[in-house]
């Protein structure tokens, strides 16, 4: 059917003396397109987002942790992981090493202000926890064996009225625990108030700042075999019962693979993708039921 150049000056004609319905119709049709396009992408972008942590440096990890909340305060500290634990996951066949995390709050504290934030403690030979977060330093540097009194600071405080009124910078100093502490470094953003506001200190250091704390690991990461991180993951397991004196299926500890964090991440994701991608059809629906009703009232104006 070829268009004639009456029925295009009819058409035009009927868009300029109904304009209103004219830009509605057409505004309802672009959202319809674009609601579709824009939840589509957001679902495929946090799919390549995963995809990234799964061929990342954090995917030859395993995290070990007590079932009583990894020393995380304001949960149950009843089951802990020691030394002589840390030591039989590195004898683990498989695993080439592993290192303890020391997980506690700190009272820092700014002219008359106070705040309670997390503190961590690393080996820095082994900052395996910074491979598993992501996370790189933006100014000054990391904390190197010996930096006792020293620490490095999530992004926020570098912010002013973030944490506190007056922002810090590298080699000045912040009160933990009633001790001044020298910066050496601060991390970048990660988007969550709470890991942009922790603290960071080296494990030798953690007994210093907490003398009468008997310290536990909050959690235990192990760098083993990538290709055979399940068959890993297991004899860890099994060697950790066994030491612990433990049944099957009575373990006060788990361990989990990266890959097993992310597949628990991806179940969920899917579940929102999934209400998304609802929230997007129901968008194409009332933008259909929409132009449609706009296109009947014109026919039934023209007859």
């Amino acid at each position: 059917m070829v268009i004639s150049k009456e029925s295009v000056k009819y058409s035009l004609n009927n868009i300029k003396k109904s304009k209103a319905r004219s830009i509605l119709t057409i505004l309802s049709i672009f959202v319809g397109i674009a609601t579709i396009f824009i939840f589509v992408s957001f679902g495929w972008g946090l799919y390549d987002y995963i995809d990234e942590f799964t061929s990342s440096s954090s995917a030859d990890k395993l995290l070990i942790q007590p079932k009583g909340g990894g020393g995380v305060p304001g949960l149950d500290n009843t089951f802990r992981l020691l030394e002589d634990d840390l030591g039989v996951i590195e004898n683990t066949a498989g695993i080439y090493e592993a290192t303890g995390i020391h997980m506690g709050v700190g009272e820092i504290e700014q002219d008359d202000s106070k705040k309670y934030v997390f503190i961590m403690s690393y080996d820095p030979d082994l900052p395996m926890i910074m491979e598993l977060s992501d996370i790189e330093i933006v100014k000054g540097r990391e904390l190197r064996d010996g930096d006792s009194g020293k620490v490095t600071l999530g992004y926020n405080y570098m912010v002013r009225n973030r944490i506190f009124p007056k922002a810090y910078a590298v080699n000045s100093k912040i009160n933990v625990q009633g001790v001044d502490l020298r910066i050496v470094g601060f991390y970048e953003s990660v988007g969550n108030p709470q890991d942009d506001a922790n603290i960071y200190i080296i494990n030798n250091f953690m007994e210093d700042l907490y003398p009468e704390k008997n310290l536990s690991y909050g959690m235990v990461i192990a760098r083993a075999d990538k290709d055979n991180i399940d068959e890993v993951g297991d004899r860890v397991e099994d060697k950790l019962r066994q030491y612990r004196d433990l049944d099957e299926g009575k373990e006060d500890f788990t361990v989990q693979s990266y890959s097993d964090l992310l597949e628990s991440f991806t179940i969920v994701l899917d579940i929102i993708i999934g209400f998304i991608i609802l929230i997007a059809l129901i968008s194409v629906v009332v933008s259909a039921v929409n132009t449609a009703n706009t296109m009947i009232t014109s026919v039934l104006e023209r007859f």
